[in-house]
């Protein structure tokens, strides 16, 4: 289910005509579902007005099609349920959600957070555990008392500390869906094995290879399911720290490099955020096309 990057024009304005047309791609490309206005999606730079077209335009294109859950990311509940009201409206079927960004708030006060979307969300939540956006990686013992709430449906787990990740997986299963794992022969393994989630992942730009992972693992095809990890991993190294930041640019700027060389449309992020460098450019074309991507 990848957070998809948000087309935005030269001048900075939300591309609707391109939105429209990567999310009928993501479609057509087999995608399980797709995040919008999540941390690849830019959702720091875009006003509240922006955010419920982007929800309005996503739900015209996929509601019914597939889930669909919007990121409502922000400094207090207050926000954050005022964008859940909105996704509602559109036809989400779920929110996802950070502690709050920059604030690096305490155990209590990230309980505090989300008791109080619990308490008023119109949509489940994911929590999300996002250390290079929150400077904060939620501990096994806040995850499971958030997963008791009654509207948390599911952790998105994207901690760069491996064996942390296993014990929060571990210890949730059965409780909420965890989304996290990596498309690597270890991935396959959890999914084989241990019944793993999957795998809320950004951007989609190789497209039907990426759910085809999990297509493959799910049909016994074992080979297969490799050879579209082998894919996905190769950008995650190419283009990613092992934390998940990116090696070089911003990562919202690798993925919309990625869809435009490939003639999708990626579009222009939007400042701070710059569009990559031409030598990084460069390293991006390289990869898709050794991946025979282009």
């Amino acid at each position: 289910m990848p957070a998809i990057t948000t087309p935005f024009d030269a001048r900075g304005d939300l591309d609707v005509a391109a939105l429209r047309k990567l999310l009928e791609w993501l479609a057509e490309e087999g995608m399980h579902g797709v995040i919008a206005a999540g941390t690849t999606g830019e959702w720091f730079s875009m006003t509240a007005a922006e955010k419920a077209r982007l929800f309005e335009v996503v739900g015209d294109v996929l509601k019914g099609v597939m889930p669909i859950i919007a990121g409502c990311n922000a400094f207090t509940a207050k926000e954050v349920l005022s964008n859940a009201a909105t996704a509602a409206e559109h036809g989400f079927d779920g929110i996802l959600v950070t502690p709050p960004p920059y604030v690096r708030p305490c155990e209590r006060e990230v309980i505090a957070f989300y008791e109080d979307i619990d308490a008023h969300t119109p949509l489940p939540i994911c929590v999300y555990n996002w250390p290079p956006g929150t400077n904060v990686d939620l501990s096994r013992e806040t995850l499971l008392h958030l997963a008791s709430l009654d509207h948390v449906v599911a952790i998105k787990n994207s901690t760069g500390n491996r064996e942390h990740f296993l014990d929060v997986m571990r210890s949730l299963n059965g409780l909420v869906r965890v989304f996290g794992i990596p498309m690597t022969s270890e991935g396959a393994q959890l999914v084989l094995n241990e019944q793993a989630d999957g795998t809320m992942g950004a951007g989609g730009v190789l497209g039907r290879t990426q759910p085809d992972f999990y297509n493959a693992l799910w049909a016994g095809d074992l080979e297969r399911g490799l050879e579209a990890a082998n894919a996905d991993a190769r950008i995650m190294s190419d283009w990613f720290n092992p934390d998940y930041t990116a090696r070089f640019g911003s990562a919202q700027a690798v993925f919309k490099a990625a869809l435009n060389l490939q003639g999708l449309p990626g579009g222009y992020p939007r400042r701070p955020i710059l569009p990559l460098s031409d030598a990084d450019t460069a390293a991006v074309k390289t990869t898709l096309e050794e991946l025979g991507r282009l």
